[in-house]
């Protein structure tokens, strides 16, 4: 672990998380130190972030000991409706291209955490990423990778080719990338704030975008969205509080495995065993197929939130586990395939404040549209609606899709963390994996990210997938219970990268973490002498 009396961040890239400690320096908090690493993320791993996607944060604010989380996910076109995608021939919601793009959240989240929270102006926290745009960074090991595989995704659409494709290639490790439209959209903001994106220039020249492609994107849809203030949800994991953020978003997945979880005594099992996997992997099954059931913009639909948290449906769910035998037919849905599509961020400041924060493009660049002159691609988040009358998450105008990115915290007595870890719907499965291992293992955060993880990225079936450490006897011994496994390598993006920060109140010593499956790093503070 890193550990430090002054604050840490944890980002997915060193220079971000370099730029953010700086800003904690010169007399920035935790939120200033979020914003600034996430333009910073937007820029050097715009496969995975940016200000054509959404975010999610969870604050907690030191002076009040208040827990805060900010909803910033945008909404579908007021026009875009069922009835439409139908009469342009479609019987499911695409997965690519203008229809599947909502109105990004992002920086309208950038202005509600720092008006709330910040202590910095907008344009000084974005001043080093357009320093960095304008003139170039090396690109890292990882994060070249991504570019490699999204080559022929980015070649289908001329802005993107152009922009992130430099002499029709992607770009190398090492190689310098400058990304001057980028560049102009954050000056644009640093100048006019959020209005610049949401009544300003680069309105404009998303509107104009989408009308070249038959989309029904409008100023209005731009104009009348709102990022939303909302209460985190939590439950409690054998002593600990573990937080959520509430739908639209999988974070109640996450906190229903637990409580299935908190069933099973998984610290005598030991770690990684094969009697404590199969009671998560179990757990997850049943947690998911509710949170996919139920889970759809509470603005639209009545969700019951209490009766899935409760101890009692827990316990009622944890009956169904059969400690021999694995259940292949949890309620069916759809399968999700992995991709480099998300980034996650911590920071928490000298002071004690701390930020949870998650920003994505959902697939990786998102729609791979690229709006003429902006630097970043448009979301796809719009994939995530259904298209069935029944399902309280069908697409509707102005209404925000089942979400995918969480942010999470925990705190038990004068301990607090904030964690998350990437990659779409592991992520619920993934936070619970976390938390059992500080509570159930005793392992400390850096030990957690560090430790081999499963995934199952599907909603039926007894397919998992799990990382090659995980011994092979115990996969054997999993194997005869009906799990059927995917062998990942040793460190596998399927199972998503994390950050994490620690803070011990009584000591007012910081602790940081960074998952070995990312370029990223997780950095202290040094004040000027």
């Amino acid at each position: 672990m890193v550990i430090s009396q002054d604050g840490i961040v944890a980002t997915e890239q060193p220079l971000a998380s370099q730029v953010a400690v700086q800003i904690l320096a010169d007399g920035g908090n935790a939120a200033d130190a979020a914003i600034a690493a996430n333009a910073m993320m937007g820029l050097v791993s715009p496969m995975m972030n940016g200000i054509g996607g959404d975010m999610f944060c969870i604050v907690y604010d030191a002076k009040t000991g208040k827990t805060y989380g900010l909803n910033a996910s945008g909404w579908a076109p007021e026009k875009l409706t069922p009835e439409f995608l139908a009469s342009k021939g479609y019987t499911r919601m695409p997965t690519n291209g203008i229809y599947t793009v909502t109105v990004p959240g992002a920086v309208e989240g950038w202005d509600k955490l720092n008006k709330r929270f910040g202590r910095k102006k907008l344009s000084e926290l974005l001043k080093p990423a357009i320093h960095y745009a304008e003139n170039g960074f090396p690109v890292t090991e990882i994060i070249g990778d991504y570019f490699k595989g999204s080559v022929a995704k980015l070649k289908k659409s001329e802005n993107a080719a152009r922009t992130f494709l430099p002499n029709g290639e992607p770009p190398q490790v090492g190689q310098i990338f400058r990304n001057p439209d980028l560049a102009w959209s954050y000056r644009q903001i640093a100048k006019h704030g959020r209005n610049a994106y949401y009544d300003g220039p680069i309105t404009a020249r998303i509107v104009a975008f989408s009308d070249t492609l038959g989309g029904l994107m409008s100023r209005d849809d731009f104009r009348k969205f709102s990022a939303q203030w909302v209460e985190p949800i939590s439950t409690t994991y054998r002593g600990w509080t573990v937080y959520e953020i509430p739908p639209n978003g999988q974070g109640i997945a996450a906190l229903s495995m637990l409580n299935i979880m908190e069933n099973f005594p998984l610290g005598e099992y030991g770690d990684n065993s094969a009697r404590a996997l199969h009671a998560m992997i179990e757990a997850k099954k049943l947690a998911y197929a509710d949170m996919l059931h139920y889970v759809a913009d509470p603005n639209f639909a009545k969700i019951p939130v209490h009766e899935m948290l409760s101890k009692k449906h827990a316990a009622a769910r944890a009956k169904l586990i059969n400690p021999a035998e694995a259940n292949c037919q949890p309620e069916p849905s759809f399968s999700f395939e992995p991709g480099p599509d998300t980034t996650y961020l911590c920071v928490v400041d000298k002071d004690g404040n701390m930020v949870s924060y998650i920003q994505s493009n959902y697939n990786s660049f998102g729609s791979g549209l690229v709006p003429d002159g902006c630097g970043f691609a448009l979301q796809d988040r719009g994939a995530l609606f259904t298209l069935d009358p029944k399902h309280p998450n069908i697409l509707a105008g102005h209404k925000r899709p089942l979400h995918t990115i969480i942010p999470a915290m925990m705190e038990k007595d004068n301990i607090r963390i904030g964690f998350g870890i990437m990659g779409g719907f592991n992520q619920a499965q993934a936070h619970a994996q976390f938390v059992s291992r500080i509570v159930d293992h005793g392992l400390n955060i850096q030990q957690t990210l560090d430790t081999p993880r499963f995934t199952k990225l599907t909603f039926e079936g007894c397919d998992v997938s799990i990382e090659s450490r995980v011994p092979a006897e115990t996969r054997a011994e999993l194997e005869k219970l009906g799990h059927k496994f995917k062998v990942l390598p040793p460190f596998a993006q399927d199972v998503g990268g994390g950050q994490a920060v620690m803070r011990d109140y009584t000591t007012r010593v910081n602790y940081g973490a960074s998952d070995p499956r990312k370029d990223g790093a997780a950095i202290p503070q040094v004040d000027k002498p």
